[in-house]
């Protein structure tokens, strides 16, 4: 039992200030509404006063109640309870069995004159369900037998809205949500009044003493139970404390969180609700009012008014650390709140939290440690200090005095026990990566983010790297001595980038990845070489490990000039000089190429002619005697047609005889062997289809379609060449690409059975390239007309319409010149005899007897001259033909 002086008793209204000299006048109830005490007598007088707190020097509270008014409530009974509704600025007063509404100020009854009767006890609802801010609930215990009613009170009005029955006459009210707590004539019940369901508490015999029911909280209330025990009960009919042991003859109690106050016939006595031990008692006689509000408590006779004053509690709360009951310190700490200053409890609160914190960290609570330390805005460096040589050797910190705990360092503390050591360095860790972002950091960041480092080093912890990747504070010289020390050289070079020292950062790695020293934190360590020099903004480091990275893998390698951005290429970096490092890589080279090609489309004609010579050379390597329209075409053999085809720089002639098979042109000109430019490694290599594509760059389609055609009989690339030939060309030019196909199935050369099916094929299906006329003078007699159906058919369909095209447009031409020679004021005879105020439309009918030619005119005319009227017959123009035709 630890006994604490917590309260001291002082004056607040004396007798002189209440009555006067009437003796036989007494008090009968109590309410306190913040500065305001309203006081309710036995002779029907509601008195209100100011009560005024103050602290002389010696540390101690006194009170002053200035008198406002009071005020006769218009009966003859006493004053049996007042509540303060401060939402509605109304005071709501028992007396003679009815509740009447006054102003809080005036103490005038409301103009409505509402009130409640029929009452012998009230309560409100502290926690109301209405959701309406402008009323108040009230419970009553109504005058008819057996019988709750449950108010709503607005400004000026009451309104009923439930009245239940009860088992027993209801003595004693409290009120929490729906739920009542009654004292009935031989027990205690939580009542639903919402559902009506009942909860039997506990017996009670009203006759041996008298009940007591107070709200202490949500959905919690206090009681007088027997044995002269103080009982907790919730809502749910169950106590979720212990009972406190108070005095058979209590008459009163409240609560003054975390203490039980009770009041007999002669003491006032002061329990904890945290271990249900008496702390304090105070002589008090003839005391029968009891009651707390907000936090004061107030106590009175029948002649005054008293008020319990808490005593400071720094040595009561630091009794408690001491002790090792923080809970119960920290608890009597909240209930001081409003007895101290706010920058002064702020400090005090402050400073308990911290120490709670490693009182709770010294027992390994580590989640209740971090709260506290969170809560108490801890100098993480005080918590930091404890583990030897995480605070970097240039701080400057001092321990906190006085000191916030009693242990040198963390070996003290866990007395050598390498388990605990590890689960404290596991903790602070994870409350240095919560803390280092916030503003509990804020001051000593590089502090933190060093210890965090130190921490992570030690532990192998993968946060390492998510650390030194992003924004930190890591001091540079007493990290790296500690990655180095644990052989940490991937990370040591991410803190090297970090502070800008991206050589030492590469060279390290590079060291790595040649095995001259272990670190097996990345497997992929050479490709993020790769990336981190692609990423550099520093040339010179780029050049410096340019050949190590191509050595390495040189595919992989010219990443470092391919993907970088290009405006930084441009600037930082000449393609030539490129090419030059390039050319001991020829497949970086191939790569290199491609990207200035085809990703960054240079129009420079020695890149384009350098990668398809690259390519043709690769081709001929991998196909030395692969020829034909059979011949698997490779990636490189792919890539090489595609530029060949989409790129106008390239030398074609230089090509086009590396190109061409050897034994062809052998035959055909005995001299070029001789030729240097042509070397053996192109003899009987032929790229009949590269060959073909070089042909037409050169407008030479008739030797391109020949070799498509007879060296390959490939008549879909044929067909395809002509499409591909004529691309973004007139229509006369593609049709004389058919023609040329055409004729090469038709004419003179090597003949194959498959030719005439293919020219037949052609004509029909691609009837609209061809001109019929000249087609028809090249065919063979002895083809068939039911051959060559499709394509006639098509060709006489376009000639019709063809024809009639013309004849449309000729006809509009027509039109539109008579419009011409009118608007010129030439004169136009119509075929009526009659006389015409403008010139008649049905003429033109006549003129030319084409209706669909007349009703494009008709439109024409109508929208220029607005639909002539004719004078024969009224005519405004909605005609086409006219009258007289």
């Amino acid at each position: 039992m630890m006994s604490t002086k917590a309260f001291t008793l002082v004056p607040a209204v004396e007798r002189e200030q209440l009555m006067g000299d009437g003796e036989r006048v007494s008090l009968e109830c109590v309410e306190c509404c913040g500065r305001n005490l309203y006081l309710g007598t036995s002779d029907c007088f509601v008195y209100h006063f100011l009560l005024e707190e103050k602290t002389v020097p010696g540390g101690s509270a006194t009170f002053t109640a200035t008198k406002q008014l009071h005020r006769h409530l218009g009966f003859k009974k006493p004053v049996n309870e007042l509540r303060a509704a401060s939402a509605l600025y109304r005071l709501l007063a028992l007396c003679d069995g009815s509740i009447t509404l006054v102003h809080m100020l005036s103490l005038e009854p409301v103009p409505s004159g509402a009130r409640i009767k029929g009452a012998t006890a009230f309560a409100l609802n502290e926690n109301p369900v209405s959701g309406d801010p402008f009323c108040v609930e009230v419970c009553i215990i109504s005058v008819k037998r057996r019988t709750i009613q449950v108010f709503l009170v607005y400004e000026d009005r009451v309104q009923i809205v439930r009245e239940l029955s009860t088992p027993e006459q209801p003595l004693a009210v409290a009120v929490d949500g729906h739920f009542l707590c009654l004292a009935l004539t031989t027990q205690y019940i939580i009542l639903n009044y919402s559902t009506g369901v009942a909860q039997d508490l506990f017996p009670f015999c009203s006759e041996e003493k008298r009940p007591i029911v107070k709200r202490i909280g949500r959905q919690e209330f206090l009681l007088a139970g027997p044995g002269g025990l103080g009982m907790f009960a919730t809502v749910a009919g169950v106590s979720q404390r212990a009972p406190v042991h108070w005095s058979e003859n209590v008459v009163g109690a409240a609560v003054c969180f975390p203490y039980v106050i009770a009041l007999d016939s002669e003491f006032i006595t002061v329990h904890s609700m945290l271990d249900q031990q008496q702390k304090q008692t105070l002589p008090f006689k003839e005391g029968h009012i009891l009651q707390d509000f907000e936090g004061r408590v107030i106590v009175a006779t029948s002649k005054g008014v008293y008020v319990l004053v808490p005593l400071p509690l720094e040595k009561q709360i630091q009794d408690l650390l001491a002790s090792r009951r923080v809970e119960e310190a920290l608890v009597l700490a909240k209930g001081a709140r409003r007895n101290i200053p706010k920058e002064k409890f702020q400090v005090m609160y402050r400073r308990i939290l911290q120490q709670a914190g490693f009182i709770q960290f010294a027992q390994l609570q580590f989640l209740e440690a971090k709260e506290l330390f969170r809560s108490g805005q801890l100098d993480v460096r005080e918590l930091i200090s404890l583990y030897p040589f995480l605070l970097p050797t240039s701080s400057s910190f001092t321990r906190s005095h006085p000191p916030l705990h009693e242990f040198a360092d963390l070996n003290q503390l866990t007395q050598g026990d390498q388990e605990k050591v590890a689960r404290c360095k596991h903790f602070l860790m994870s409350y240095l990566n919560e803390v280092r972002s916030t503003e509990v950091a804020n001051g000593y960041k590089e502090d933190v983010d060093t210890a965090l480092l130190k921490l992570y080093t030690e532990a192998d912890h993968d946060s390492l790297l998510d650390l030194l990747v992003t924004e930190n504070f890591c001091l540079l010289a007493d990290s790296a001595a500690w990655l180095e020390k644990h052989k940490k050289y991937f990370a040591l070079g991410l803190l090297y980038h970090y502070n800008h020292q991206d050589a030492a950062a590469v060279q390290l790695w590079v060291r790595i990845v040649n095995g001259d020293i272990h670190d097996c934190t990345r497997s992929d360590l050479y490709e993020y070489v790769v990336d981190f020099l692609t990423d550099s903004l520093d040339p010179d480091l780029v050049w410096q490990y340019a050949d190590w990275v191509l050595q390495k893998n040189p595919e992989v390698g010219v990443q470092v000039f391919t993907k970088r951005p290009v405006d930084e290429q441009e600037s930082r970096f000449n393609p030539d000089d490129i090419i030059s490092c390039l050319k001991k890589y020829p497949q970086a080279l191939v790569k290199y190429l491609e990207h200035l090609v085809m990703d960054r489309r240079l129009q420079k004609e020695e890149y384009h002619t350098h990668l398809a010579v690259l390519y043709l050379d690769e081709v001929l390597q991998q196909r030395p005697s692969a020829s034909g329209k059979d011949a698997d075409v490779t990636e490189t053999q792919a890539k090489l047609r595609r530029l060949l085809q989409k790129s106008d720089l390239y030398r074609v002639h230089f090509l086009l005889v590396a190109a061409l098979d050897w034994h062809r042109l052998a035959r055909a000109l005995p001299f070029l062997t001789s030729r240097s430019h042509l070397t053996d490694r192109t003899r009987g290599a032929g790229l009949p289809v590269e060959s073909a594509i070089l042909h037409g760059k050169l407008e030479q389609h008739e030797e391109a379609l020949r070799i498509l055609v007879h060296e390959l009989a490939d008549f879909p690339a044929a067909e395809d060449y002509c499409l591909w030939c004529s691309e973004g060309r007139a229509p006369p030019y593609r049709q004389r690409l058919f023609h040329l196909l055409l004729a090469v199935y038709l004419g003179p050369g090597p003949s194959a059975p498959e030719l005439p099916v293919a020219a037949a094929d052609l004509l029909n299906r691609r009837a609209a390239e061809f001109d019929a006329a000249r087609v028809l003078q090249l065919l063979p007699g002895s083809w068939s007309v039911q051959l060559l159906c499709p394509f006639l058919t098509g060709a006489v369909r376009d000639s019709v319409h063809a024809r009639r095209t013309t004849q449309v447009a000729v006809g509009l031409a027509r039109s539109e010149n008579l419009i011409y020679k009118y608007d010129k004021g030439g004169k136009e005879i119509c075929p009526s005899p009659e006389p015409w105020s403008r010139p008649c439309l049905g003429g033109w009918s006549c003129y030319y007897g084409s209706v669909p030619a007349f009703s494009i005119y008709w439109k024409m005319l109508r929208a220029r001259h607005r639909a002539p009227f004719c004078r024969k017959t009224g005519d405004t123009g909605s005609s086409p033909v006219c009258h007289n035709y």
